[in-house]
């Protein structure tokens, strides 16, 4: 049973951030008085993803009865891990733009925005032709880890799967909407884009899969899988999401920001609490972490 969860929760986070995604560009994403304000979007994603890293994955994995200071050097090699992976990103689009003869100060703005879990803005000067693939590989491989982490967060325990979806899917919205951006560009039906950003969202789905056959084999190391999950969360949201909303902007425009990001962490706890109800986390961990231990075997 816990698998079809984990499929059906992959499922929408993958798809059914791609396709609210076109629905907010089919509204209109602009920065002035109408449409959906990108900003808003990325505050919530940012409040979303930094509830689920340290009101939910972070602390299941330090109830277990691992060292707190293995967790924590776990924790530091995977933000030290996801920055060089960002790294090694920022260096590959650099490279390919000096063979586009691009100025370097615009390189290294366009690499800035192109972080792994973002990219909105770069999006609108991107090359019209084989650019569209680069973008659909790189989105397949993030949603192909995005669904290992959900996974391993249902191994834990169905409510921290479903608040992982829920992070996953907020912050995935405003990079599926970059994506749809650069596939309209090279392709001049708006359909056949969405079907091919949809095609890399079900990478998540296989990603779940994969996920939870891995921790299925490795339960013992569970709580450094989330210790993982946890420290991809909170990197995207510091290192790529909140970058992008610190500007000189008006009282007004800054409370929006503060207060989207603090829906994001409601949002969060929301869902947290309808999943399993006001004692759902006390019931699990009455059980004792030994149920947990086989609910992915089900």
């Amino acid at each position: 049973m816990n698998l079809i969860v984990i499929i059906a929760a992959t499922l929408v986070a993958g798809i059914g951030s791609v396709w609210l995604a076109a629905l907010l560009l089919r509204v209109g994403v602009r920065s002035g008085s109408g449409g959906v304000n990108p900003q808003h979007l990325l505050s919530l994603a940012a409040g979303a993803l930094l509830a689920t890293a340290f009101m939910h994955l972070l602390p299941e994995a330090f109830e277990s009865r691992i060292e707190p200071a293995l967790l924590f050097a776990v924790l530091l090699f995977g933000l030290v891990f996801f920055f060089l992976l960002d790294k090694a990103e920022l260096w590959h689009h650099g490279h390919e733009h000096h063979h586009g003869n691009t100025p370097e100060g615009a390189d290294a703005h366009k690499g800035h925005d192109h972080g792994h879990d973002h990219g909105h803005n770069h999006h609108d000067h991107a090359p019209k032709g084989g650019g569209s693939w680069a973008v659909l590989t790189g989105d397949s491989v993030h949603c192909f880890g995005d669904g290992i982490l959900i996974a391993s967060a249902f191994v834990a325990d169905i409510r921290l799967g479903l608040v992982a979806a829920l992070a996953v899917l907020a912050h995935e919205v405003p990079h599926h909407i970059g994506d749809l951006v650069v596939l309209r560009q090279s392709s001049a039906n708006q359909r056949v884009a969405l079907v091919k950003v949809s095609l890399a969202g079900t990478m998540t789905m296989l990603g779940g899969i994969a996920g939870w056959w891995l921790v299925d084999q490795l339960h013992s190391w569970l709580p450094y899988f989330l210790v993982l999950a946890g420290s991809s969360f909170v990197y995207v949201a510091l290192a790529d999401l909140i970058p992008q909303l610190q500007k000189r902007l008006p009282a007004r425009q800054t409370a929006a920001q503060v207060l989207w990001l603090v829906a994001g962490i409601v949002l969060v706890t929301l869902v947290s609490r309808l999943a399993h109800g006001e004692h759902g986390h006390d019931h699990g961990h009455d059980a004792g972490h030994g149920e947990t231990g086989h609910v992915h075997k089900d």
